[in-house]
């Protein structure tokens, strides 16, 4: 099935690009999935290559308090009594053609899950693509003082592999699913390979999260192999951390939790990562718990 709700704007030329998807929604938390995707649409000055129409794929008018429909419907902009904007929601991808590399920035569709799917796969097949990533973040508990959990989950056993050398944590999941899922149902029908890449993040942090965003790019340009300096973004972590730190200063409940997160993240990355060294130490006489 090809969708007739796929636009192809562009042929730039490809060989066997890897593709990489960023949603707004169900994991999108500190805005990991589509702030990495519009930093590096930026910083490869990547340009649009195609778009896929919204229409049939989201629900607008949700009954309900007008708080809860507000979330679903259309953006507009009003001045003077003038309507300057009517927004619904943008799926467009976009390309870089030195890193080889095809980046979507959409939002999550409400219905017709199959035939999104089917306009995300059309352009694989254009392409020549084979290779899908997914970048993604969830809630957790994790301090924002230290780096997050990594998660992967793959496609295809044969792939694997390749993610372990990252010391990445496989997925262990049972619940509601998303669009990512469905995709990975349907990749290998299709001939393709994927991967998601998402990181576990402070749960107690509100909006934009440009460490975190920081630290899931620098693992994907690793694996991808894509040569981008990550300097700039790094200062404005560390920055928003700063800023974080002044705030949590303030509340001594809230610094008292993030202190016990802290020990339990520590504790964690201890036995898994440094387990021989913990080992000798204890043979030394020397206990950390």
């Amino acid at each position: 099935m090809r969708s007739g709700k796929l636009k192809i704007l562009a042929r730039p030329k490809l060989d066997s690009p890897r593709v990489l998807l960023g949603f707004s929604g169900w994991m999108d938390g500190g805005d990991v999935s589509t702030g990495s995707i519009k930093w590096l649409i930026d910083k490869l000055g990547a340009e649009k290559i195609a778009e896929i129409n919204p229409e049939g794929f989201y629900i607008y008018n949700l009954p309900g308090s007008m708080e809860i429909s507000a979330l679903f419907r259309p953006h507009t902009k009003i001045k003077a009594g003038f309507i300057k904007s009517y927004q619904t929601p943008e799926n467009v991808f976009f390309c870089n053609e030195e890193n080889n590399l095809i980046m979507f920035l959409g939002k999550e569709p409400n219905l017709a899950w199959q035939e999104f799917a089917e306009c995300i796969f059309s352009v694989c097949e254009q392409f020549g693509a084979r290779e899908i990533y997914f970048i993604g973040s969830v809630a957790g508990l994790v301090p924002h003082t230290r780096g997050p959990r990594m998660f992967c989950s793959v496609s295809d056993a044969n792939i694997k592999a390749g993610f372990e050398k990252y010391q990445v944590k496989f997925t262990q999941y049972e619940g509601p699913s998303s669009i990512i899922t469905y995709l990975f149902t349907q990749a290998g029908e299709k001939g393709l390979s994927m991967a998601s890449l998402v990181a576990e993040i402070p749960a107690y942090v509100q909006g934009y999260n440009p460490k975190c965003i920081e630290t899931v790019l620098r693992w994907v340009c690793s694996i991808l192999g894509l040569q981008v300096h990550l300097d700039e973004l790094r200062s404005v972590g560390d920055e928003f951390e700063k800023r974080l730190a002044e705030v949590v200063e303030k509340q001594p409940e809230l610094a008292g939790s993030i202190q016990k997160l802290e020990e339990d993240y520590d504790n964690e990355i201890f036995d898994s990562e440094m387990g021989d060294l913990k080992k000798w130490l204890e043979q030394q006489g020397i206990r950390l718990d």
